[in-house]
């Protein structure tokens, strides 16, 4: 009876052993799929961010190409780590302004693969609009009057065309600069300086601005701004209407264009003029919702549900 007892006392530990081995071989799976899911959703988020940068992209060459639009893209989305891109246009606003990216990647496995799972696929979606603004950010102060030749013609407004913005008195005391943070009086030639130098760090509306009734481009912190920006592209306020006098002069914007600036110079007295260009630009804003303001080119680009 002790023998059998024994015999007993040793099928029960090897009973053990046995669980315990099947225990630890489910607690290691276990932990494996957890890493792998966790490497899965990792590659879903990074997937995720790839559809969302290729949708931004191909939003800027909307609506006027399509075919440039899939073309940015699907380059952006070679830059965030590839995958397969399928590319859709849809209209908003305007035809063809939004683009729809949706992309698909295979996300490998590394220790799943004892459970006969080499990789899972993953996807995303992501649709971006481009449209006119009807509130822009980082505007400088200069302003341009609607009945520019240039801002009349046909596509409008014609861009790359050598012209002359003239900072000429408008009317009392008013030289086409405008108070961009909605202020009444004169903001100065160092304010004005810094507004050139990195645009007003505010959302403009369109609506009615007081005037700047200083000479503040006399200023030489003004006219260091604009030799510095030379060359780049600046986002100018464009008005159709003017009222009132001195102080309280006011402009009427309407909507926004943007300029490069290839010089700077004085005419003579207190008359200054700026050469460059208009150009077409996409720009920090929100997207104009009503299809209030003026069209001069310049476009905004957002992720749409």
């Amino acid at each position: 009876h002790g023998a059998c007892r024994v015999k007993l006392c040793r099928n029960e530990r090897g009973q053990a052993a046995v669980l315990t081995v099947m225990f630890l071989a489910a607690l290691l799976g276990a932990m494996a799929l957890v890493l792998d899911v966790g490497s899965w959703f990792r590659e879903q988020r990074a997937t995720q961010s790839a559809a969302d940068a290729a949708a931004l992209a191909g939003a800027q060459a909307l609506p006027d190409s399509p075919e440039t639009s899939t073309a940015l893209a699907t380059q952006y989305l070679g830059s965030n780590g590839g995958g397969a891109g399928e590319y859709s246009f849809s209209s908003t606003k305007l035809a063809n302004d939004t683009i729809t990216v949706r992309v698909t990647r295979e996300a490998e496995s590394m220790f799943a693969r004892i459970f006969g799972i080499d990789s899972v696929g993953v996807s995303a979606k992501a649709s971006a609009r481009t449209g006119s603004v009807d509130r822009a950010r980082y505007a400088a102060p200069i302003a341009v009057d609607r009945q520019h030749p240039l801002l009349n013609c046909s596509p409008l407004p014609c861009f790359g065309q050598a012209t002359t913005l003239d900072l000429q008195k408008v009317g009392p005391g008013a030289f086409r600069l405008l108070n961009l943070d909605g202020s009444k009086g004169g903001t100065g030639g160092k304010i004005d300086a810094e507004w050139i130098l990195r645009g007003y760090d505010g959302y403009m509306p369109l609506g009615w601005y007081g005037s700047d009734p200083g000479a503040a481009f006399n200023d030489s912190k003004f006219q260091e701004a604009l030799n510095i920006r030379l060359g780049d592209e600046l986002l100018f306020p464009v008005y159709d209407a003017t009222t009132g006098g001195g102080a309280n002069f006011e402009y009427r914007v309407i909507g926004w264009v943007g300029f490069v600036v290839t010089d700077f110079k004085k005419v003579k007295g207190n008359n200054w003029i700026v050469e460059g260009y208009f150009v077409r630009v996409i720009w920090e804003g929100f997207l104009s919702e009503s299809g209030s303001g003026a069209d001069f080119g310049v476009r905004a680009v957002e992720l749409v549900e």
